[in-house]
Order: structure tokens, then C-alpha cells, then sequence
């Protein structure tokens, strides 16, 4: 019997009947400019996707747990681990916090070594303790990953686990390191030596990682997420070649292997880029002769962005890792590391810790995102994306395969210089509030004061005068701006910015907000006025509280008659700024001495800056 289809009465509709209903409803405006997202990705999206964008799709029919791996490798359910980040300064305190954390819903370690620690067999066997090398996944970040290597196996058939089921990694990527600092752990000869001792130690740990790429990097340093796939398959591809071209098998390989991906606020892009990373992969790896479709599965740690992660007003970064964790889990990683909402500018506390491992746990709990695999297939929106994004990665990666490969391209500077530039971008966009960072550069907490600060937050984190990667946060600019409002606060009045409202009551109140919202980046103090009967009423208020910056706020119909009287009024007293920027009228105010304006076009950056060295701040 043939099933009834919904809404067969009703007839397609093209996607030019869309856009032409769209362009009616528009009024004459242009359909690209007010519609049309111009990523910095490298291609536009549209604002609305129908069926008929799917006849170009060529990966529809691919299923989960199916070659090349789009939607995951998993063919029922998501399955995924959750991963906590452990300093281990001491052992004994290292280990009792991994028995606690271990009973609340944790099934992966993360442990960091300092770079001169080298552990022996005793330690880590503290480090472990009571703790199963067959159940919980163990990851080791250290300067020494062939000795962490065998104490694993020591300990594995100390304890009698099976080897097959120990998993976890040791993450180690000398060429990240050299991009990092200029130079590697050793020497390139020593580190690629030393990395074919891991994958020869390692053959018979089938679940062990023991090449991790670190992807995170590219995001950390400012660059896009086509740039970021593109130069992390890039780099994975040079280890290919060096292994298969010194004898290793490529099906021992691709099962060694990891990504590090970091992941951002660009809810929809980020679930499209694990996707068409996992697409990639499988494709590039598939290239070099698999014999098993199987291990061209890409296994991907993913852990919250710190570029977009902000010290004040920080626990807006508990909704940003709210949002980037759903993105990854939709996208289909395979463990999560949250970031505590203040590990940018502190070390993380219980309280801080016990928030991030809960937001996965309610994700898996409650919001039953284990449960179904890729929910974001067939959403003609998402679909479209993966699609842009595997097509703009792939041209950046052969662009970059034409060069000679990624070493050779980043001895050339093209790497850097291709991520510098989509840095200074987003640079730019925060300074012009293009791009929003609440609490920061957008609606700042005007009663938040910050008197101590580590200004190594604000500090470069390379020591190498080579051309290498500069992680940073987009917030930094911003923060040392208001760190510095901050401290003149603590031995001077803070600089008092007074709203001049009169006039037009939705336009002083709209300019009002704006300039309040604008001065408050600065840390300054914002005193709002109800809105004074006359211009006249006004100066004598703003003479007799004397502020330090006043704004007149109103229409520019009033300013017409009032702007250049009250400016002469009270520029001796204060320093005047006119809320907007009335093209009729900029001749004759500048004429008059004007020279203070905020609107919507500012570069809110640079003027704060310039109102601190007119107000003598630093």
C-alpha cells in the first residue's frame, strides 16, 4: 500500500519563485548586499536553501559508519568521550584528583607535563593508581613521549590489561612545535626519528595514538576555519608522506594518527567543518592505497576555542562553550575537552572545572546527544556548508601541495602570512565592532573592575624571533585598553563620561544607550540623565557636575540650533563628543572647533584609545 505523502497538494516552489518573492518584499533593495553573508571563508551564503540545491549535492546517499566518513564513524548513536585536563605538578594530588573526577562522569585524561619533566615507571604507576588502563582513555602531552610509551606497556601487563583495549595518546607533533617556537624539540632529524620509534613501539597497541596534529593552533592564532582544515590536513599529509616513503604501512598509520581541532562560535560553520574534515581525510588517505576503507576514519579531539574567550565578564565564556561544545558533538567528534570559563587568565578551580565537565554530561544526560548520529544530515543549510567548506579547504590545499608541501610553504611564509592576514581581519572587526565579543567590545558590565591581572594574558606566547604562530585572544586589545581605566582608577577618580540628553526622546535615549555602551568598553564611568526640558537646562547641570567627557545625545534635527552652543559652553570643562555624525552639519561644527564624534563607523579601538591619552590615562 502506498504511503500518503504530506503536503503533495501544494506545488514546488523554484528557488527563483523564492527569490523573486523575497526581491518583491524588499522594496527595491539590493537581494545580494542585504542579504547575502559574505564569509571570510572564501564563498557567500544565501539566506535560505530549498530542495532544489541538492541536485548538486554528490554525498547524500552516504550513511553513517560509511567511507568517506561524512557523518561519523559510528553507525548508531554518538558516541563520544569526555575529557578532562589535568596539570600534574604533583603526582599524589594529580592522582587523587583523577579518582575523584573519574566517579563524575569522565572517561578520558588529559595529563600535562612541564617540558622538562621526564617520568619514570614509579611515577606514572602513582599517577595511575587504582585507575584501569583498559577502561578510561589516557592522554599525555610531554617531551618525552617514547618513555610514556613503554611505562604504558609496562604497566598494561604488569596489571595484566589486555593491550588491545588500552587507549588513549601521547601528543607529540614536531612540526607544530617548530611553527610554534622556531624551532624543534631537538633537531628535525632527531624528532622524525623519534617518531618513527613511537609508531614502531606502538604497532601492537591497536588503540594508541601516537601522532597527534595539533589543528587547534590555526584557530588560536586568528585564522578562518577553511585555513585551519586546509593547513592541518596539509601538515598530516607531510607526516604521510615521510612514514609510507621510510616503509610504514599507510593502514598502521591512519590508525596512529589524531586531530586536535579547537572550535569556535560560528555555531553552523563549526558542525560543516568536522564534517568536511572527516571527508577530506578519508579521501587523502584513500589516495595512498588503504586496504581497509575502515581506518581512513579520522579520530578528532576537539577542545574549546581561546581566541574568543574573555577575562572580563567571564562567564559569558560558559554560554560560548555551551554553543561550541553542541557544535562539536553535532558534528560528530569523538572526545570533548570543555575549557573552564576562566582557565584564560587563571589557573582553573574546582568550581570552574566541575561547570565544564557538567556541560557535557547534561548535553549526554539530558539533552540526549549521544543518542543519534549526525541530526545536522539533510538540513539543506548544513549540507551546503560541508559542501563550500570541502571545496575552499581542498583549493587551499593544493595550492599549498603545489609549493612543495607544507614545510616548504612555511619556510616560504605563506603559511604564517595567510593566517596573519585573516587575523588582522577579525582584529579589524572587533575594532570596528563588525564582530561582537559580549562583555568586551559589545555591552560591557560598567560595574566590573578588575585591580589584578597576570599580564602575561596579554604577552606574546613565542620566544623565537622566527617567523612562527602567535596564539592570542581577540579580546587582548580591548582588555589591556580597560586594565589600564583600571588602574588609573586606583589612584585618580575614574573618568566620568555624562550622557547630554535633550530633545527627541527615542533618538537622545537610542544615541544615549549607544554611547554608554561605547564608553563603558573603556571601563569609564557612564551617568545617565533622564533628558533636560531645553539645552540651556543642560549646561547648567553639565557645568555644575563637571564631568570629564560629556555627549550630547539627541536628533540631528536639534542639533542643528544646539550642538555648537553647548559645545562653546562647555569645552573649556570637558571634553565634548557629539553622539552621531549629521553629514549636513560636519563642515560647520569642525569649523567651530568640533572634533568628537561617535556613530556607528567608528573604530571604537582607536578612539577609546585616543580618549584615555586625552584624559591623561597611562
Amino acid at each position: 500500500m502506498e504511503r500518503e505523502k504530506l503536503f503533495q497538494e501544494f506545488s514546488p516552489v523554484s528557488i527563483k519563485d523564492w527569490k523573486d518573492k523575497v526581491i518583491e518584499d524588499l522594496k527595491g533593495a539590493d537581494f545580494d548586499k542585504k542579504l547575502v553573508w559574505k564569509t571570510g571563508e572564501g564563498f557567500n551564503v544565501q539566506p535560505f536553501y530549498t530542495a532544489d540545491d541538492f541536485e548538486k549535492r554528490t554525498n547524500l546517499d552516504v550513511c553513517p559508519g560509511d567511507f568517506p566518513f561524512l557523518r561519523g564513524k559510528n553507525v548508531k548513536g554518538n558516541k563520544w568521550l569526555v575529557r578532562q585536563e589535568i596539570e600534574v605538578e604533583d603526582i599524589v594530588a594529580a592522582n587523587a584528583k583523577v579518582l575523584d573526577i573519574r566517579m563524575k562522569g569522565i572517561d578520558s585524561f588529559g595529563f600535562n607535563f612541564k617540558a622538562n619533566y621526564k617520568p619514570g615507571v614509579e611515577d606514572i604507576e602513582k599517577l595511575l593508581q587504582n585507575i584501569r588502563v583498559d577502561f578510561m582513555e589516557l592522554n599525555f602531552n610531554s617531551h618525552y613521549p617514547a618513555e610514556i610509551l613503554e611505562i604504558i606497556e609496562i604497566l598494561a601487563k604488569k596489571y595484566n590489561r589486555e593491550l588491545d583495549k588500552v587507549r588513549g595518546s601521547v601528543e607529540f607533533d614536531p612540526i607544530d612545535h617548530y611553527n610554534r617556537y622556531g624551532k624543534y624539540y631537538h633537531t628535525k632529524e632527531s624528532d622524525f626519528a623519534l617518531l618513527e620509534d613511537l609508531f614502531r613501539r606502538s604497532s601492537h597497541l591497536k588503540n594508541f595514538h601516537v601522532l597527534t596534529i595539533d589543528a587547534a593552533v590555526y584557530h588560536n592564532s586568528g585564522s578562518g576555519i577553511v585555513t585551519q582544515l586546509a593547513f592541518a590536513l596539509a601538515k598530516a599529509v607531510e607526516y604521510l608522506n615521510h612514514l609510507t616513503n621510510n616503509g610504514f604501512d599507510i593502514d598502521e598509520i591512519a590508525t596512529k594518527l589524531r586531530f586536535n581541532f579547537a572550535v569556535g562560535s560560528n555555531y553552523f560553520m563549526e558542525i560543516a567543518k568536522f564534517r568536511a574534515a572527516r571527508y577530506l581525510w578519508a579521501n587523502i588517505v584513500n589516495a595512498y592505497g588503504l586496504n581497509d576503507a575502515d581506518n581512513a576514519a579520522m579520530f578528532i579531539h576537539c577542545s574549546n576555542s581561546e581566541w574568543n574567550k574573555t577575562t572580563y565578564d567571564p562567564y559569558v565564556n560558559m554560554l560560548r562553550t555551551t554553543t561550541e561544545t553542541m557544535s562539536s558533538l553535532i558534528g560528530g567528534v569523538d572526545s570533548m575537552t570543555v575549557l573552564p570559563f576562566n582557565k584564560v587568565y587563571e589557573s582553573p578551580t574546582e568550581f570552574s572545572e566541575r561547570i565544564a565537565r557538567n556541560q557535557q554530561l547534561l548535553l549526554k544526560g539530558e539533552s540526549y546527544f549521544d543518542k543519534v548520529n549526525d541530526p545536522a544530515a539533510g538540513s539543506y543549510y548544513i549540507e551546503e556548508l560541508t559542501e563550500q567548506i570541502i571545496q575552499e579547504s581542498w583549493k587551499l590545499f593544493l595550492e599549498v601541495d603545489e609549493m612543495g608541501g607544507y614545510e616548504k610553504a612555511f619556510e616560504q611564509g605563506f603559511i604564517q602570512e595567510k593566517v596573519k592576514a585573516e587575523s588582522q581581519q577579525k582584529d579589524a572587526d572587533i575594532a570596528n565592532r563588525k564582530r561582537t565579543l559580549l562583555g568586551t567590545n559589545q555591552y560591557p558590565n560598567i560595574t566590573e573592575h578588575i585591580e589584578k591581572i597576570n599580564q602575561s594574558i596579554f604577552d606574546k606566547t613565542t620566544d623565537s624571533d622566527a617567523k612562527t604562530f602567535n596564539p592570542y585572544r581577540g579580546s587582548r586589545e580591548f582588555e589591556k585598553l580597560r586594565f589600564k581605566t583600571d588602574q588609573y582608577a586606583l589612584e585618580n577618580k575614574r573618568p566620568a563620561v555624562w550622557m547630554f540628553t535633550f530633545g527627541n526622546l527615542a533618538m537622545r535615549n537610542a544615541r544615549a544607550q549607544f554611547a554608554a555602551n561605547f564608553f563603558g568598553c573603556a571601563g569609564f564611568e557612564i551617568i545617565n540623565n533622564p533628558g533636560f526640558q531645553s539645552a540651556e537646562a543642560g549646561i547648567a547641570a553639565a557645568k555644575k557636575a563637571r564631568p570629564d567627557v560629556v555627549v550630547i545625545c539627541s536628533s540631528d534635527d536639534e542639533y542643528v540650533d544646539n550642538a555648537i552652543n553647548i559645545y562653546n559652553a562647555l569645552k573649556e570643562d570637558s571634553i565634548v563628543v557629539l553622539a552621531g555624525y549629521p553629514k549636513a552639519l560636519i563642515d560647520g561644527l569642525k569649523s567651530a572647533g568640533f572634533d568628537n564624534f561617535i556613530h556607528v563607523r567608528t573604530n571604537v579601538l582607536a578612539e577609546l584609545k585616543r580618549y584615555q591619552q586625552l584624559l591623561k590615562i597611562g
